[in-house]
């Protein structure tokens, strides 16, 4: 009787990893809003593989639960999640998965979780997030596993940790940026937002009357190139009355409420439908 062959591990060919911030407070979000039983959040990462790089742009939540040698995702979740990104946009594929907590916690139930994942995409990548917050920092590490087989039934799974590097495009720094000022305690709200843009307006406005008065007292030499400019902009400014002005008004918020409601509505839609269409099937 012939001996049965090993296959050994064949090394990875993913040799880095970039990840978005979007992708580092989407999963900071599930994490924070996991039931107080669960102890991580697990998921499903989406991006692109260009030369041996995976490059992480987004990321979704999938419902699980786990006990100490199982683990059950909602493949339901996933399978629908993974159909409308990929509507939204197609560029985007499945390339791995992420876990919170400590990323050198060792646990056989992530080579369950890994092997679903390679039937989804080849070479799946594993993202750790370490949310444990120690030192006052959140490290980001991403692994790469290889399997040991013997007769095609594979035995072990063997991970390797690569280069791991947030990477983000100009819109996405200054974002960032706002989010990491120790003086922005929140995101200004709509109507924050609209009060600061009148209050810039109005300092324009008040800057601009006092060149003007400066200019027409004599105690200012004119500008010919700011007084056509000035002219241009006020011929520019369309003309209301106080009824025709007070009923668009009117008009934009009866439409921004519309939009509001028609937002929520949705939103109650796809949650029942979630609770309804969804169930659990077990990995093992």
């Amino acid at each position: 009787m012939a001996p049965t062959p090993l296959t050994l591990a064949v090394g990875p060919t993913e040799n880095s990893v970039r990840v978005h911030p979007v992708v580092l407070f989407t999963i900071t979000d599930a994490f924070l809003r996991r039931k107080e039983e669960q102890e991580r959040v697990i998921g499903t990462l989406l991006g692109t593989i260009a030369d041996g790089v995976v490059e992480v742009k987004n990321c979704y939540a999938v419902p699980h639960s786990e006990s100490h040698d199982q683990v059950a995702l909602d493949v339901q979740h996933h399978h629908t999640m993974a159909a409308l990104q990929h509507r939204v946009n197609s560029r985007e594929q499945i390339v791995g998965w992420f876990s919170t907590g400590d990323p050198d916690a060792s646990r056989s139930r992530d080579a369950l979780i890994h092997s679903f994942y390679g039937n989804e995409c080849p070479n799946p990548v594993h993202l750790a997030l370490d949310t444990s917050g120690q030192g006052g920092t959140m490290s980001v590490r991403a692994f790469v596993s290889c399997a040991l087989s013997i007769g095609g039934r594979e035995l072990a799974r063997e991970f390797s940790e690569v280069d791991c590097e947030v990477r983000s495009t100009e819109a996405e720094r200054v974002g960032v940026d706002l989010l990491s000022t120790e003086l922005q305690e929140k995101l200004p709200g709509d109507m924050e937002g609209l009060a600061d843009s009148f209050e810039r307006l109005q300092q324009s406005l008040q800057q601009a009357q006092d060149y003007v008065d400066a200019v027409v007292a004599g105690k200012r030499k004119g500008n010919t190139a700011i007084g056509r400019y000035l002219a241009e902009t006020v011929a520019a400014v369309p003309h209301f009355g106080r009824e025709e002005f007070e009923r668009m008004l009117t008009d934009q918020q009866n439409d921004c409420t519309l939009v509001l409601f028609l937002s929520k509505l949705i939103q109650a839609h796809l949650a029942l439908a979630d609770k309804l269409g969804t169930m659990q099937l077990p990995l093992l």
